[in-house]
């Protein structure tokens, strides 16, 4: 029978973590792999983490199964958190824990092709790598709409919203709630209401994927978007995920948010949700989101929390400015304002597949060929060596 297989290709993230692991040179660079850095270029557990999960040793007293949903204590706290305080308490939102956000992608389009199988979701051109076979891999029809302009190195809004005027009535809208991957573009405010206006309007269905809370403004600043959609319109999803500002990506910890026109319809959903995880991983796994749901029912960790995602956000934001003064100075003819604008972890170069294999091969620098860097991947030792080298391949 695997004989009749063929080999995928591989995975574009994980070539460049074998190329790099493999290289010897000292001066190496990864701005490939999409995890957070400390300056000192390591993942690190967070101090909140740490003590949670000994709060967690200490009281456990079972490992039975959660339920489909998952921990109605995370549900309820990830809720509030996704939505904010007022509107995370509306009795119109169904919520399930996931195991990341990318099993939150997965679960609703099965939701979504249970309740219309004509429907088609649109992206925005470019979106997360792994936004397209998650969620058309069950079935959905993805098209895109213009985002991001790599000449001008801005968002198209103008081309954005002549397109979603455009979208048919009914069909789902795919949106970045901060920090854009790959982009680090995001929406500022007043783009969201115009957003917001032509989604309700129009009658489309927002889906919004907010995988990096905390990381470009604020905690209580991010869910921007999300807030003003729910205030706005009777339908939406959102998708959530604990592994960037919490830190805890290998533990699969995000959440799936469905809100409903009325509490009418949200036990119907909750069932089909329900039935959906329990044919594809049954349960899901509990101690990630139980560090989360504790930290955000102690107000001691919350706070060291916050402060901890704070200490991470601005580290990104230096670096920003560091490689984004080092290129001005090593490249002054060339514009990579978009590093310094953006947010989170995430920004395009701007440079072709060819340059970017020239900073592989010549001077250990390793990114994706789309150019897409990880801006945690840049710390003080190492911003000179990487203004240089991009300055060597224009």
């Amino acid at each position: 029978m695997f004989e009749q297989l063929s080999a995928m290709p591989q995975d574009a993230i994980l070539k460049v973590i074998a190329e790099y692991q493999a290289d010897i040179r000292e001066e190496k660079i990864d701005l490939g792999v999409g995890v957070y850095r400390d300056a000192m270029g390591y993942t690190p557990i967070l101090p909140s983490v740490k003590k949670a999960e000994q709060h967690l040793v200490d009281t456990q007293s079972t490992k039975s199964y959660l339920g489909s949903s998952g921990a109605d204590a995370f549900n309820r706290a990830i809720q509030r958190l996704t939505f904010g305080d007022e509107a995370g308490q509306s009795d119109r939102i169904v919520t399930l824990q996931t195991p990341g956000g990318s099993g939150s992608l997965r679960v609703a389009a099965g939701v979504i092709l249970r309740a219309n199988k004509g429907i088609s979701i649109w992206a925005g051109e470019p979106t997360w790598a792994n936004h397209i076979p998650l969620l058309g891999s069950g079935g959905i029809e993805m098209k895109s709409y213009p985002y991001y302009d790599s000449g001008t190195k801005h968002i198209r809004f103008g081309d954005m919203l002549a397109a979603l005027n455009e979208i048919p009535e009914g069909d789902i809208v795919l949106l970045h709630g901060c920090c854009h991957n790959p982009t680090g573009m995001d929406l500022d405010e007043n783009q969201w209401r115009q957003v917001t206006e032509i989604v309700s309007s129009r009658g489309l269905l927002p889906f919004i994927d907010i995988a990096y809370l905390g990381f470009a403004n604020g905690i209580n600043e991010d869910n921007f978007g999300v807030k003003q959609m729910f205030a706005s319109v009777p339908e939406m999803i959102v998708a959530s995920s604990c592994s960037k500002n919490f830190a805890l990506y290998r533990d699969r910890v995000g959440s799936l948010s469905f809100v409903c026109k009325d509490n009418s319809g949200v036990s119907t959903v909750r069932s089909q949700a329900n039935n959906i995880v329990r044919t594809m991983y049954s349960m899901p796994p509990d101690h990630g989101a139980a560090v989360v749901s504790h930290i955000l029912h102690d107000d001691e960790l919350r706070t060291e929390w916050e402060g901890e995602v704070t200490a991470m956000r601005e580290r990104l934001r230096s670096m920003r400015m560091l490689v984004g003064a080092a290129l001005r100075e090593k490249a002054p003819d060339h514009d990579f304002s978009n590093i310094e604008n953006g947010n989170g972890m995430f920004s395009f170069v701007g440079i072709s597949n060819e340059q970017v294999e020239r900073l592989k091969t010549e001077f250990a620098v390793y990114m994706v060929g789309s150019s897409r860097i990880n801006v945690a991947g840049i710390t003080d030792q190492n911003a000179d060596h990487l203004a240089s080298s991009i300055a060597a391949v224009l």
